[in-house]
Parts: C-alpha cells; structure tokens; sequence
C-alpha cells in the first residue's frame, strides 16, 4: 500500500493551530485485562489547544477558510458543555478574532456549575462572548445571528465543524494514522470512535478509501436517537467531500458502520457503563475521558472486545476525541470505589 498524494489538501486555506501527529500509544494493562487484541489510543484529546480534542484538525481547515475569505469573527453553535466551542474559542483567540458561541440547552444536569464550570468557565476565559439559549428557541437563534451581523462579518461554524471543509482534518488524520502504523508495524485494520456530528467518521472514511485502506471505522453513536440519521449524516458528508475535493473519490467509499447500543439514556447522560469506562482508562491507564463523547466510545471499545468482536483484529485502535474538560460538572456520577479497576493493594 502506498501513500496517495493528498498534496491537493495542501492548497486549501488553512490555520495552523495543533501539534501533529498525536501520539498513537498502546495500553497494555487494559490489553491484559481484556486478553484480547492489542489497544492503541490516538491521543487527538493531545492536539495542543486549549485542552485539546478531535475538532482542533477541523479548525485548522475551517478558520483558514474563514480567514482566506475576509471573515472577521466566527458564529458556531454547541451544547452548554461543548468541546468543539471550547476549541473554537481557542483557535479564535490564537487567530486574533472574535468568536461567538451559541450554546443551547440540550442536556438536563442538576449540577450548580453545569452552565458556568467546565468548557463553559474555558469558554470564557479564552474570550468568547458566550449565549446560552434553549435548545428549541429557533427564533432566538435567528434573531441573534442577525443582531450579531449588525456588528461584524461572521463566518458560521457548523456544530461540531461538521462539514465537507472541516472534514478534511480527519482525511489528513487518516494518513497520519496509517504512516504511524506503518512506522510501528500496527495492523490498521480496526478503529473505534466516539461519533456525533459526523465528521470525524466521514473524513476517515474518505481519508482511507483514498488510501485504498481497507479499515473498519466503527462510530459509537452519542447523539441520535435514531441512529439512521448519524449514518445518513455520515454518508451526506462523504459525498460532500467527495463532490468538493475530487481527487479524494478514488474509489467506492468504505461502508459506515454504526453501533447504537451505547447510548445510554441519550445524548451527555452517562450511564454506569461510562462510568466503569472512564475508572477503567484512569485507573489502568491514566488516560482522563469524559462522559459524553469519549467515555462512551471507550465503553463500547471495551465491551466489543470482551464479548469478541474484535476476534479477527490484531490491533484495535480508539481515537480519543477528547472532553476531560467537561468531567467537573459530572462529578456526581462517581461513586468512590465503586466502579474502579484499581490495582490491587
């Protein structure tokens, strides 16, 4: 298999804003634990932003759009307790212009700091101007996007950076994922990621299609209710990029697989799944999770191979999209000693 040349993604306006490549780093207590393949993380929570996370790759594509085309600031919308607003945030404060998040009320928490600590205290500390609305308050929405045009040329951020442009961060990601695996000699044959707004999944995808890859990606579905419409998303983003970026449409794309069984009671509600998850990676690994997005995708990693459905991989990969920010206001979930795989004394 050799390297295709990506050097198109080149000529696309970009902002450098991470630190590349994330470490690709074994964990070998939880691969004795398990007995089953070898289990790689992609530190992308190590992409160098501000806390780091999945959606700093997007952003790099996404502002260097922004800026390319004479923007002045950046709209983008989230959840109260967003990753991807927090690292907006970040890449604005880095590129000297303002950022606008509109975080709506999508998760019912009791915690006094779930609208104040968190990603949102980061939100602000890195100069955001901050709006909280309610999830379904379309109309406010609306109107504040336009109030906000009165006073500047905003360039708008889908949720999550979420879109053919920002996807690209995740086509380059998957060669940077497969010259590591070369270097080290990892079979890339199996991955496992937290999936939400789609385009981590879709740039994989077309990132390992163009590399004539033939690599499972598995999206542990966080956010639908109805998991078609992240696999619809998914393929609607693939499209995109393919339609956009020619070059990247070498071959029939690979097939979305898509796992809903981790969803708990929906979407920022951990369950006592992710709870044992997030005690597991900590306790064997000192790797920090949150209990939205990652600490899901890491239960479902761990499940999936106890039960053996990973049977015919050698290596497993789980990219860590990052989040332990948000953990402060979830500190309730945890109970001490109660989920833990602590060493014994």
């Amino acid at each position: 298999m050799q390297t295709p040349d990506i050097s198109p993604l080149d000529q696309e306006p970009q902002y450098p804003l991470g630190v590349w490549p994330t470490p690709l780093q074994l964990l070998p207590n939880l691969t004795a634990e398990l007995g089953g393949p070898r289990i790689w993380v992609k530190r992308d929570d190590n992409s160098g932003l501000a806390g780091g996370g999945n959606k700093t790759r997007k952003l790099e594509f996404l502002l260097g759009r922004a800026l390319a085309e004479g923007y002045d600031s950046i709209i983008t919308f989230g959840a109260v307790q967003s990753n991807h607003a927090r690292q907006t945030a970040a890449a604005c404060a880095k590129a000297g212009i303002r950022c606008h998040l509109i975080l709506t009320r999508q998760v019912t928490r009791s915690h006094p700091a779930y609208e104040s600590g968190g990603n949102v205290l980061l939100d602000r500390l890195l100069g955001a101007d901050v709006h909280l609305l309610e999830a379904d308050d379309r109309e406010g929405i609306r109107a504040l996007i336009e109030e906000i045009r009165t006073t500047c040329n905003p360039y708008i951020v889908p949720a999550g950076g979420s879109n053919a442009t920002g996807a690209l961060g995740y086509v380059r990601a998957a060669v940077e994922l497969h010259q590591q695996c070369q270097e080290h000699e990892i079979s890339l044959s199996s991955i496992v990621h937290a999936s939400s707004s789609a385009g981590t999944q879709a740039g994989l995808l077309c990132g390992f299609t163009a590399l004539n890859a033939d690599v499972d990606v598995l999206g542990i579905n966080v956010y639908h209710q109805d998991p078609d419409k992240l696999i619809e998303r998914v393929h609607t983003l693939v499209s995109d990029v393919r339609d956009e970026y020619p070059h990247l449409a070498t071959s029939a794309p690979l097939p979305v697989r898509v796992n809903h069984a981790y969803i708990a009671d929906g979407y920022g509600q951990p369950d006592d799944h992710t709870v044992r998850a997030l005690e597991t990676a900590a306790c064997l690994e000192g790797l920090l999770l949150d209990p939205v997005y990652s600490g899901k995708g890491f239960a479902a990693l761990v499940d999936q191979v106890a039960i053996g459905n990973f049977q015919h991989a050698d290596d497993v990969i789980f990219i860590h999209t990052g989040g332990a920010p948000a953990i402060n206001v979830y500190e309730d979930i945890f109970q001490e000693g109660s989920h833990s795989l602590r060493p014994a004394p």
